[in-house]
């Protein structure tokens, strides 16, 4: 599996990942037809997409229907920045009480 921040480091890999016209699922020739683009570079951004389990593939006869993968891939990056923040606010409120000793 790649990593969900490679796969979101390029912009057509997001704004392919987001449902469009009220549907939460993406079907590649409509976001082929909806970015002007080809279908083999949409499949290419999906299957990028579905390596790093931010969506998840459902095959339904020939069609095949993309979401996003609430559950494993977005808990994961919540996660990430609940850390990022928690660790951002301790620094801080240790370097605002160091200021303060410094001053007594």
């Amino acid at each position: 599996m790649s990593s969900p921040w490679n796969a979101l480091s390029d912009d057509n890999r997001r704004e392919t990942l987001l449902p469009s016209g009220g549907k939460d699922y993406l079907i590649p020739t409509e976001r082929a037809e909806h970015f002007k683009s080809t279908l083999r570079s949409v499949s290419i951004q999906l299957c990028i997409l579905k390596e790093a389990n931010l969506i998840t593939e459902r095959k339904l006869g020939k069609n095949r229907f993309y979401s996003l993968n609430r559950k494993k891939s977005l808990l994961k990056l919540i996660k990430f920045f609940e850390d990022v923040y928690e660790y951002n606010l301790n620094s801080l409120k240790e370097y605002v009480e160091n200021k303060e000793r410094k001053r007594k």
